[in-house]
Formats: C-alpha cells, sequence, structure tokens
C-alpha cells in the first residue's frame, strides 16, 4: 500500500472517529439516558473474551449482576484473575472464573474450547468483544496479520468451534445468543479479499477497519446458517461507539487531545466533582473513566427480551440500525466465510446450511 492510500485510510477511519464523537456529544448535551434495567438471568451461561478491562470487563460484570455464570476468556491471567475476584466481590455472585484464550493462536482458542466442554455446562451466551486496534504490523502465532487474526479470525474460529454447545443450549422461546463487537469504522473499511492479510502494504486504520467490516459480514452470514437449519440461536453484531479504554493507545489523537481538551463529554466518562465547580487544578484527566456505556449495547443484545428469537441486526445505542450496505451482499459473505474456513480449518457448512 502506498504511503498516500495508507494516508486515506488513517484519514477515513478517524473521521468516521469524529462523526461518531459528535454523535455522543449532542446525544449527551440533551441530556443523559437512563440506565436500562434487564431481567435477572438465572442459570444461564455467559462467554466474554476481552472480560478483563475496558468494554469486556464492564460487559461481564453486568452480566454476573444479573446472575449469570460467567467465564472471561482472556490472555493474561494475571488480569483475569484479578476481575474475577472484583467482579465476585462487586457483584456477589461466585459463578465467575477465567479460562486462558489467546485470540492469536489457533491452538490456544481449540484447547480453550476443550476445557470448556470439559465443564459439561451449556452456554447460552457468547460475546465476541476482544480486539486490538491500529496496532504495528506485525503477526499472530499462526502468520495472519494481528487485526484479521485477532479481531476477526480469533472469533470466527471460537464461534464455529462452540456453534453445537449454544445449539443445544438453546430453546424455543430462549435461543442462545452471539453477540459480536464491531464498529463504526466498518462503514470507511474495505474488504480486500486479494490481500486480507494487508501483505502488500499496511495502514493500522485500514487494517482495523477491515477486520469491523468482517465481523458484521460473519455475523449476517451465520445468522442465515443459523436460521436456514431451524437452530434456537441468534447472532447479532452491535457498536459500542468511542469508548474511552486502553485500546486507544495506538491511537495519537485519542488519548492526548481528546481526553484532555472534551473528555468529559466526548469520551463517555463519569464525572467524579460536577463539571462547572470551580476546583483548583482540575482537569478532564482527573475524572473517572467508564466504559460501562460502552458496554450497554453489548449487554442489551445479550439479555434483552425483545431481542428473543431476533437475528441479524447490527445494533447501535440499544437500536437497530443499517450496516454499510455492502455488508448485505450475501455473495461476499460466502466469499468471506469460505476463506475463513480455509484459513482456519473448520469445515464449511454452507452449501448444507444454505439452499441456493
Amino acid at each position: 500500500m502506498s504511503p498516500l492510500c495508507a494516508a486515506r485510510a488513517a484519514v477515513r477511519v478517524y473521521a468516521a472517529g469524529a462523526a461518531v464523537i459528535l454523535a455522543q456529544l449532542l446525544r449527551r448535551l440533551r441530556g443523559a439516558l437512563p440506565e436500562p434495567v434487564f431481567p435477572p438471568q438465572p442459570d444461564r451461561v455467559a462467554i466474554v473474551t476481552g472480560g478483563t478491562d475496558g468494554i469486556g470487563y464492564a460487559t461481564a460484570k453486568h452480566l454476573a449482576r444479573l446472575g449469570m455464570h460467567v467465564v472471561i476468556a482472556g490472555n493474561n491471567e494475571r488480569k483475569s484473575q484479578e476481575a474475577v475476584r472484583t467482579i465476585k466481590e462487586e457483584t456477589l455472585n461466585n459463578k465467575v472464573e477465567f479460562l486462558y484464550c489467546d485470540l492469536a493462536s489457533m491452538s490456544s482458542i481449540r484447547h480453550f474450547v476443550r476445557q470448556f466442554k470439559a465443564k459439561n455446562i451449556p452456554l447460552h451466551v457468547l460475546v465476541n468483544n476482544a480486539g486490538v486496534m491500529m496496532v504495528p504490523q506485525r503477526t499472530t502465532r499462526d502468520g495472519f496479520e494481528e487485526h484479521f487474526g485477532v479481531n476477526y479470525l480469533g472469533h470466527f474460529l471460537l464461534t464455529n468451534l462452540l456453534l453445537d454447545t449454544l445449539k443445544e443450549s438453546g430453546s424455543p422461546g430462549c435461543c442462545a445468543r452471539v453477540v459480536t463487537v464491531s464498529s463504526a469504522t466498518h462503514y470507511v473499511g474495505e474488504l480486500n479479499m486479494e490481500d486480507l492479510q494487508s501483505s502488500c502494504g499496511y495502514s493500522p486504520a485500514g487494517a482495523y477497519a477491515q477486520s469491523k467490516l468482517a465481523l458484521v459480514l460473519f455475523t449476517y452470514h451465520l445468522q442465515s446458517l443459523l436460521a436456514s437449519s431451524g437452530s434456537h440461536v441468534t447472532a447479532n453484531a452491535v457498536d459500542p461507539g468511542v469508548v474511552n479504554t486502553d485500546l486507544y493507545r495506538h491511537v495519537f489523537w485519542g488519548t492526548w487531545l481528546v481526553k484532555r481538551l472534551l473528555g468529559w463529554l466526548l469520551f463517555k466518562k463519569q464525572i467524579t466533582k460536577p463539571f462547572f465547580r470551580a476546583t483548583s487544578g482540575w482537569t478532564p484527566t482527573s475524572s473517572l473513566s467508564t466504559p460501562d456505556e460502552g458496554a450497554r449495547t453489548s449487554i442489551y443484545a445479550a439479555v434483552a427480551p425483545e431481542l428473543e428469537g431476533v437475528g441479524g441486526r447490527y445494533l447501535y445505542n440499544e437500536e437497530a440500525t443499517q450496516s454499510l450496505q455492502i455488508t448485505y451482499d450475501k455473495k461476499l459473505q460466502r466469499q468471506l466465510w469460505a476463506r475463513s474456513c480455509e484459513m482456519t480449518r473448520v469445515l464449511d457448512v454452507t452449501q448444507d446450511g444454505l439452499a441456493g
């Protein structure tokens, strides 16, 4: 990729982020929306990838508060065990645990699935949340470009390996759910089927946007397969908005300019002191950052009664909205699915699962 093309990809991604930030600002100025209330979820089991911090941690904690048995899938044992301990203390739910899973390693994903299935418990909710964002060019253990390998292929493999358990766990009127976290950057993403690994040129912004676009295409095709087979499992994609988490540490504008100048409004922050109080030395960075708002749509997709049996949606701010037009291209969905099956050595059931 030429420097000009890389710059173009970066500008498109930053522009998409700026548009979301502006929308969040206007929404906040209109007044904070009340936190949604969801029904208890006893006797249900959820897996949350990347549940050690950020949106994943907030999602895992809220699901645990609703009474779910939550399994955090993470690749940092110390952070994961600390997250488990904290969630148990805050929710008074002891059914929270950690299993090691490195989404950058196909063998680690397969080992995680074997460990989970050995527990002989159902699986009602799978939240594909973990990811990397605009990292320097590098590859996973299996040689895939890291954004595509971790954000997309890792979750593609994990979901496929857990589909049998999800199908067994879902029932009429109580479907199991697959919730996949995408991003508004998918709107400016471009899927290069001839170079999914960005080997002909690398743009961190372009690679990230492509991985998030792939997740939406994956979700829609997965829903088609599930519906055509009559499975009591649904699949939806969610957009958390722009949330102040460590995911933005590789984004040059996010951690300094927005945090310092407009952080309390734009980056979904919870202020520890009233903004207009005359406080000596106060800056937006002294406020308490929380990703709870960003997790709302993931939680909504996981448990909302009105989404029972509903799949194939792109959800933002707890509402269905249109994703990029190309994501509805069924031919492209099938092409990406087939290529992903080849890369992960998963049986492609598309021909059997879909007519035509």
